[in-house]
């Protein structure tokens, strides 16, 4: 039996903590991730440092996602649609590195989250499915 593609796409709902970045996110997220893309120019960041907020305010995101930009909730930018590849380009802007700040989105701290890694990355025991327990 076929499966219906809304069944087929609510289970990447179901991977805990991971955000699968779907053409519904990119809808959504797509004038942050164009925001965020933006940085890649020197004279885009200059304005950026010179007034976050004004230079948000440029771009037609919602309000959401301007606090989630303001705050570096990266987390939350990923449910607003942000794809972190794009969102990398905030980050940088900040001079933080790509790993420290994927470690904001964890409950570990920058060494310990690098020494996870370094490890082998996170066990798949208990991060396989939310509903199934596993």
């Amino acid at each position: 039996m076929k499966q219906d593609i809304h069944e087929y796409l609510a289970e990447f709902d179901d991977i805990p903590g991971t955000r699968v970045f779907t053409a519904a996110r990119a809808r959504k997220g797509y004038h942050l991730n164009q925001f965020a893309m933006s940085l890649m120019k020197p004279e885009n960041r200059e304005r950026w440092k010179a007034g976050e907020r004004a230079y948000l305010d440029t771009w037609p995101l919602t309000e959401d996602q301007k606090l989630a930009v303001l705050a570096r909730d990266y987390n939350r930018l990923l449910d607003l649609g942000g794809n972190i590849y794009f969102l990398s380009k905030i980050f940088s802007s900040d001079g933080i590195p790509f790993a420290e700040a994927c470690s904001t989105m964890t409950d570990m701290t920058f060494p310990e989250y690098r020494q996870m890694m370094l490890d082998g990355g996170r066990s798949p025991e208990g991060n396989r499915s939310i509903k199934g327990g596993y």
